[in-house]
């Protein structure tokens, strides 16, 4: 885990996460970049006239210059020196050319706060871009404060055994000095009680491959039961004071409905710690 991507778009969101980043530069990261994706647009007759050709130049010189204040100051607070890059594609476009080009092993982006449109924009950036991009993508809640990460929840109802996800999991742990927790998740209205047996039985056998296969001795494994997945998640990790919540992403689950809840439920489920999301096909080409 040598590089990591930031998008930015100069927001408070995307200052957290920049700010989570350099922290984290310390345990893993030999080289940081930070994105900001320009999408410049054009017509045939504004071309021709020289005007969008120019507005556009003047926007991607703004984006260099704001860049480099940043890289700047990170050198001055953090002692950390960064690369920037200015990409004239979407958000997506820009991160899958970045993530190919400059060999990124992890994107962090910030995610939706309380309030104000734009970060409720940039909010779904990050869960638009969660679960489409080749690496795993680790989202930092706007108002979340540093801290070295030193409990990893693992939330599971598929017991994964992939190497690479569990690898890039349990690589990260052992950076940060961090134990694992490992969860599964029995909604007690819609599931049965064979249900319930059978992720208890699966569980344990979960937890004692992991044990093995990554001597992880300080593993230990928790049964969440109750009638909403996103409450009962979020009440295990203040109870539990977890740090980092990792969840492996598929194309049909609950990652549409964890990030874009309605918004009378938008305050409450809102991400409060680091979120690391890893694509169930992760290492594979």
């Amino acid at each position: 885990m040598k590089h990591i991507l930031i998008p930015t778009d100069f927001s408070e969101p995307a200052d957290n996460a920049i700010n989570f980043a350099v922290n984290s530069n310390k345990y893993f990261a030999e080289s940081i970049t930070l994105l900001h994706s320009l999408e410049v647009g054009g017509n045939m007759y504004v071309d021709y006239m020289g005007v969008n050709k120019e507005f556009n130049s003047k926007m991607i010189g703004e984006a260099e210059a704001r860049l480099r204040n940043v890289k700047q100051d990170l050198a001055v607070q953090y002692g950390v020196a960064v690369d920037t890059v200015v990409s004239t594609t979407g958000l997506k476009e820009a991160i899958d050319e970045a993530v190919q080009s400059l060999g990124v092993d992890l994107v962090v982006m910030g995610t939706l706060g309380a309030s104000g449109s734009l970060q409720r924009i940039w909010g779904s950036r990050t869960s638009s871009v969660i679960g489409n991009t080749k690496v795993p993508v680790m989202a930092i809640p706007v108002d979340y404060t540093w801290k070295k990460p030193g409990k990893i929840l693992f939330a599971t109802n598929f017991f994964e055994k992939e190497k690479a996800v569990l690898d890039f999991i349990f690589e990260l742990a052992e950076l940060y000095m961090a134990e694992v927790q490992v969860a599964v998740f029995t909604n007690q209205i819609d599931d049965s009680a064979a249900k319930f047996i059978r992720h208890s039985e699966s569980l344990e056998a979960y937890q004692s491959f992991l044990k093995t296969e990554y001597r992880e001795d300080t593993l230990s494994g928790a049964h969440l039961y109750g009638d909403d997945f996103e409450e009962t998640i979020q009440k295990y990790i203040e109870e539990h004071e977890i740090d980092i919540l990792v969840m492996v992403t598929y194309q049909d689950n609950i990652w549409a409905r964890f990030f874009n809840p309605s918004k009378t439920r938008a305050m409450s489920y809102q991400t409060r710690v680091p979120l690391l999301a890893i694509p169930a096909d992760f290492g594979k080409k």
